[in-house]
């Protein structure tokens, strides 16, 4: 599930709203009863034309006896249909005067009126029936003007109208009537509108979704099943969407997708049939295809094209590939025989018939002498080397061992030949020296069979490439000695199956150290080595004061105190002079004692529950307010322990009220107290209105300025540096897990993931004792493999954090699978700059994702780092090109190598984005310089709207940027 809420947003439809009685329309009087009877008593309601603000005519109902005490006016309308409505909404435009404007008004006047309804299956009220009393009526509120008019003039009073909306449910009589109470007041009720909200009809996530009335809750969620568009259908789960109490469509589940040769058009409500010369082969949203070279469609809707007279295709080539012939014969074929062997030699044909993957078979016959001898083929006793069959053009001789007179022929394979292994895609440089460096690669992307062995080629970068060295590896690692050192290689690898080797990869640079370089790594590990002995001396003498000054200040004679065990080891240099310990209270025999001692005891009198805003682990999340005695109420947060509760679950539940209690830190959610001594049991926290930071930063996209959005930053790195330099690790931060209050304020939250420190380690280190999940996309490579979670792994999460927030909330990594992301990070990509990123942002996004978490800067160095591109605004200005380096951004890497196109047409074609060749030719995108420097403004304007066909034109040409500044950076 966690990928179907990403992909799918609806988009905000306003609700449709059905009248079912509105007073401003009447053209005639409303005649609506009024108790007591008009003429009878000068209480009543009275009925009298009147204006409304725009000056038109309405009938409008007003009382005014103020004078007289006990008041008690009512007017109900006519009988109202509800037409299945579950919730009515009333809305009403009143007047009141202010009491205190009124000479010797006594102190029974008022300047409020209540509302009633009451529900009937057919209009049989009489002036006596229902009675005139709350009972059998239903109140709905009461109702008390915004502002209230006090002026008179000689044309009469100068009114002030107040407009109120109030909903009641669920109604499920067939109609019902309204009554206005009025006790004591001087008003007019000038104009009332009664309605239903629902939701309209609508077709998104390929799906139509027909009119919705709302449910009879405000809260109400009505689950709406969706239909299918034609020629789409569903995916993985039913669809539906769920029509909230608003009228509005939320909580999308499921979709429906195009099928096989059909597309999305008009914005994804219509799928149609690829038109002639185009195909689709899958279910999916992507576009249909044009034809490769050499083949057609028979007709509309084709999920495949067929290959023309004379072509072909094998049964493992793509459907994408073009259709090929036959080659021609092999040309200029030398024999030599020496003793009883034979070398054969060829040259490869004129035409290869389209196809890059062409080898040869040698096919040996033994021939009879004399003239009526026959030829047979060769038996077990000619051996051939390398060997008979699928060879490739670098291996264009062979050598037979002979004992018989041979009749030769060089032939091509069958057409269905088992292929090469594709193209090795990725290299990278795992370390380098002066004179050696150790290079690392993946595996092809389709092996076509099991790997024997890997070639590297390699040579100067000044050197011609028949001078390369070659060099064999059975792993994917190999180790190059011998190199000169600051110079430059070229390196290309390829893979080899039974079916001989694939194509060498692309070129690729890396260069080795000079001999300054190696001196001053020397000279900058010197200090460390150094100071990590002096550390050590220092820790030591630390732990053996705290145990002494525990002991003491506990009482204890004993040479161990109980509690020594529960102090978390930390490094010298990270503690300032009066900083706290953070214990963990996973620590404590009895974990009571960690919530006393950490967590202050709150009366339940104190609390009260105003209502339910969520759901958590352990129970509900609710919003309220808190009365301390001495202290004034104030709105919080309050998780409460659903009942029936384990006792394993009680103290799991509390445990992160014995966390949030040492913190004390103004963007760090700040605990309250808490309730135990009665049911239920609640944490008591500080109430952000603003909720979580990525659900946040999704409603209000594109809303904040980049300094807003770098001073949200700067306070979560604030906070993580106050929990680092206590040595507490949070293991989870994430956007969703960062608080916002009504001032932007941001605040680390959310302390269920904390384990407690191993003891046999030095190194502030947290395991994960239970073995639970991990958030694979906000986690480091060390704590994914290894359980191993350290500061330095917070600040990796924290700088897809920074990534999230300069995204407006967007998932890291998209739709990639857990699985997907952890190879990525293995082969050195990370997440591109989000749109409009500065590039001094994505530089520091790239130092917290720093393989070797010792590189990894320190949360005090993120926070300098923040504060001076706050006090220096213009470092945020500059969008430069991706940064150079192992870092290479993760974008779509099925888009193929730029460098292996001749012009730009080519390069959309490769990316299926060919329709757009002309709008590139004509705004003058013609090279990949030029190409390559495109932002999202210059995609817009060169007429791409789809945002599908935005994106990937953007990811592509980002990838052709970082390419071409990696090749510009090993040059220079």
């Amino acid at each position: 599930m966690d990928i179907l809420w990403i992909l799918w947003i609806i988009h905000t439809v306003i609700a449709v709203e059905e009248t079912l009685m509105d007073s401003t329309t009447a053209t005639a009087e409303l005649g609506w009863t009024v108790y007591p009877v008009s003429g009878t008593s000068d209480n009543s309601w009275e009925e009298v034309s009147g204006y409304d603000e725009n000056m038109n005519t309405i009938r409008t109902y007003q009382v005014c006896n103020v004078f007289d005490t006990n008041q008690n006016n009512w007017v109900r309308t006519k009988y109202i249909r509800r037409r299945g409505a579950q919730r009515i909404h009333v809305e009403m435009k009143f007047s009141v005067r202010d009491c205190s404007s009124i000479p010797n008004v006594p102190g029974s006047c008022k300047e409020t009126f209540n509302l009633y309804y009451y529900e009937s299956d057919s209009d049989a009220a009489t002036r006596t029936s229902p009675p005139w009393m709350e009972n059998p009526w239903t109140k709905v509120d009461t109702i008390a003007a915004d502002e209230s008019f006090s002026q008179v003039d000689l044309g009469g009073r100068v009114m002030k109208i107040n407009t109120e909306v109030r909903s009641f449910g669920p109604v499920s009589r067939n109609g019902f009537y309204l009554a206005f109470q009025d006790y004591g007041g001087c008003m007019s009720l000038i104009a009332v509108r009664v309605f239903y909200r629902k939701c309209p009809r609508i077709i998104t996530n390929g799906a139509l979704f027909q009119e919705t009335l709302s449910g009879a809750e405000s809260t109400s969620l009505v689950a709406a099943r969706g239909v299918c568009v034609p020629n789409a259908e569903e995916v993985d789960v039913p669809i539906k969407l769920y029509c909230n109490g608003d009228g509005e469509w939320m909580v999308p589940i499921g979709r429906c997708m195009c099928k096989a040769g059909n597309e999305a058009v008009e914005n994804g409500t219509v799928c149609r049939g690829c038109s002639s010369g185009y195909f689709k082969p899958t279910q999916g949203d992507e576009l249909c295809i044009q034809c490769p070279i050499n083949s057609r469609t028979t007709n509309e809707g084709a999920i495949n094209c067929v290959c023309r007279n004379g072509y072909y295709r094998t049964d493992s080539d793509p459907l994408q590939m073009p259709c090929t012939t036959v080659p021609s014969a092999p040309r200029n074929v030398i024999s030599s025989v020496n003793e009883t062997s034979l070398m054969l030699e060829w040259t490869p044909p004129r035409d290869s018939g389209g196809r890059e993957d062409v080898v040869f078979n040698i096919i040996c016959k033994s021939c009879g002498g004399g003239r009526g001898g026959g030829c047979t083929r060769c038996g077990d006793n000619v051996q051939f080397t390398p060997r008979q069959l699928g060879l490739t053009e670098s291996e264009r001789y062979v050598t037979l061992s002979l004992s018989l007179s041979l009749s030769l022929s060089l032939s091509l394979p069958p057409p269905l030949s088992p292929p090469a292994p594709s193209t090795v895609s990725i290299m990278h440089q795992v370390s380098r020296a002066v004179d050696s460096m150790t290079l690392s690669w993946s595996q092809p992307d389709q092996p076509n069979g099991v790997i024997l062995d890997y070639e590297l080629q390699y040579y100067e970068k000044d050197q011609s490439e028949y001078n390369s060295t070659t060099i064999q590896s059975q792993t994917n690692t190999v180790v190059i000695r011998g190199l000169k050192p600051g110079s430059i290689y070229v390196f290309q690898v390829r893979a080899r199956t039974v079916a001989g080797f694939g194509r060498f990869s692309g070129k690729m640079y890396f260069q080795t150290m000079t001999e300054e370089e190696y001196n001053t790594s020397i000279q900058e590990k010197l200090p460390l080595i150094i100071g990590s002995a002096a550390a050590g001396l220092v820790f030591l003498i630390a732990v053996v004061v705290l145990i002494i000054v525990c002991n003491r200040r506990r009482g204890f004679d004993r040479a161990e105190s109980e509690y020594t065990d529960k102090l978390q080891h930390y490094t010298s240099g990270h503690m300032s002079p009066g900083m706290k310990i953070y214990i963990d209270p996973f620590t404590y025999e009895d974990p009571n004692e960690a919530v006393r001692e950490f967590a202050k005891e709150i009366d339940i009198s104190c609390v009260k529950i105003e209502q339910v805003i969520g759901a958590g682990e352990f129970g509900e999340v609710c919003s309220g307010n808190l009365k301390l005695p001495g202290k004034r109420e104030m709105f919080v947060a309050i998780k409460t322990l659903k009942t029936g509760y384990t006792e394993k679950q009680r103290r799991d539940f509390l445990s992160e009220a014995s966390i949030m209690g040492q913190f004390d830190h103004p963007n760090v959610i700040h605990l309250e107290g808490v309730v135990t001594k009665s049911s239920p049991v609640m944490i008591i926290t500080e109430f952000m209105e603003n909720g979580s930071l990525d659900s946040f930063l999704r409603q209000n996209d594109g809303q904040f300025t980049v300094i807003q959005l770098v001073g949200m930053l700067r306070g979560i790195a604030s906070g993580m540096k106050y929990l680092a330099d206590m040595n507490y690790v949070h293991r989870d931060l994430a956007a969703r897990n960062i608080l916002v209050n009504s001032n932007l304020v941001c605040k680390v939250s959310d302390f269920g993931l904390s384990r407690f420190l191993e003891d046999d380690t030095s190194d502030p280190t947290y395991t994960s004792a239970l073995g639970g999940k991990i958030p694979i996309r906000w986690t480091a490579p060390e704590a994914i493999q290894y359980r191993k979670f350290t500061s330095a792994s917070d600040v990796w999460s924290y700088g897809i954090v920074m990534w999230e927030v300069m995204s407006y909330g967007e998932r890291p990594y998209w739709d990639m699978t857990n699985q997907d992301v952890i190879n990525a990070i293995e082969q050195d990509y990370r997440l591109p700059p989000p749109m409009d990123c500065p590039s001094a942002l994505h530089q520091l996004m790239l130092d917290c994702w720093q393989k070797d978490r010792n590189n990894r800067p320190k949360f005090s160095q993120i926070v300098n780092n923040l504060d001076k591109m706050i006090r220096n605004p213009n470092t945020l200005k500059a969008m430069t090109p991706l940064s150079s380096g192992v870092h290479l951004p993760l974008l779509d890497r099925s888009v193929p190598d730029f460098s292996s196109f001749s012009t730009v047409d080519e390069w959309l074609d490769a990316i299926k984005m060919g329709q757009y060749k002309d709008s590139f030719a004509n705004a003058d995108f013609i090279t990949f310089d030029v190409v390559s420097q495109m932002t999202m403004e210059d995609i817009l304007r060169v007429g791409v709207t789809l945002a599908g066909h935005q994106k990937k034109i953007l990811n592509s040409v980002q990838m052709m940027r970082a390419e071409m500044n990696q090749i510009q950076s090993v040059e220079v």
